[in-house]
């Protein structure tokens, strides 16, 4: 039949100062250390299930607060007369709270969003409490002393910490779009892209004059009234080159074609 732990009896204290005592190669020290783990792996157990609704597997959250109760037991100082459990709860509060700051964002958030999201979910929820609404986003930044812009880039890293899923579904339907589907267009310039290519070259081996006005017309959007006064040329005459060379243009693409 399993003891009752009472985590107030002095027994893990008197542990502690044990272990201080003793010299590092004493062979009892790791028998004392898995003694702490066994006697405090409820309080770990009991921490790590506040967190379980995030949406992390509880291993994951579990070994974070196990990984807390050790530090606890190495940093303890039993001179400080401080009830172990007493230092140790934080110790593995903190760990899990830093294993999600630092190992659940799919994306590199700075340290200070992470910090004013946690404090805007806070204030989020006690602001719905006495209002009854969500706050909006020049409230929630008067409520955390931050400008109306960071409060929006804060409010960016709740999706950057559980980013959705392009395969997700949009409806409830089998045949639903997701929102992969809804994203992003056919670029038409695409289909260009061919000719652009092809074109390049033969423009370069254009005379000058000609080449000259193609560009004026094509890429400057130049009229041809304004080509002639700047080549010097009249309109009729700008007209039948720029004709004669589209035409070549197109006789060349065709032939390479």
């Amino acid at each position: 039949m399993s003891r009752t732990i009472d985590y107030d009896d002095g027994h893990a204290e008197a542990l502690l100062s044990e272990l201080g005592a003793m010299p590092s190669e004493d062979p009892r020290r790791e028998d004392i250390r898995s003694e702490l783990v066994r006697m405090h792996l409820p309080i770990a157990r009991g921490i790590a299930r506040r967190y379980a609704q995030y949406d992390e597997p509880m291993e994951d959250i579990q070994q974070a607060a196990m990984l807390g109760l050790v530090k606890a037991i190495n940093r303890y100082d039993a001179t400080r007369g401080e009830r172990f459990l007493a230092y140790a709860a934080p110790t593995m509060t903190g760990e899990v709270k830093r294993h999600f700051r630092d190992r659940t964002w799919l994306l590199r958030i700075p340290r200070r969003l992470q910090e004013l999201r946690l404090a805007m979910r806070a204030a989020g929820r006690d602001f719905f409490r006495e209002n009854d609404r969500a706050p909006t986003v020049p409230e929630i930044a008067r409520i955390l002393g931050i400008e109306e812009e960071e409060a929006i880039e804060v409010i960016g890293t709740f999706d950057a910490y559980r980013p959705r899923s392009l395969d997700m579904p949009m409806g409830d339907d089998e045949d639903a779009e997701t929102y992969g589907d809804m994203l992003g267009e056919t670029d038409g310039a695409l289909e260009d892209v061919v000719d652009h290519v092809a074109v390049r070259p033969m423009l370069e081996r254009l005379p000058e004059r000609e080449r000259t006005i193609l560009l004026y017309r094509f890429y400057g959007n130049k009229t041809q009234t304004e080509i002639a006064e700047l080549m010097n040329l009249s309109q009729m005459h700008v007209s039948r080159l720029i004709s004669r060379t589209l035409a070549r243009l197109q006789d060349e693409l065709l032939r390479d074609a």
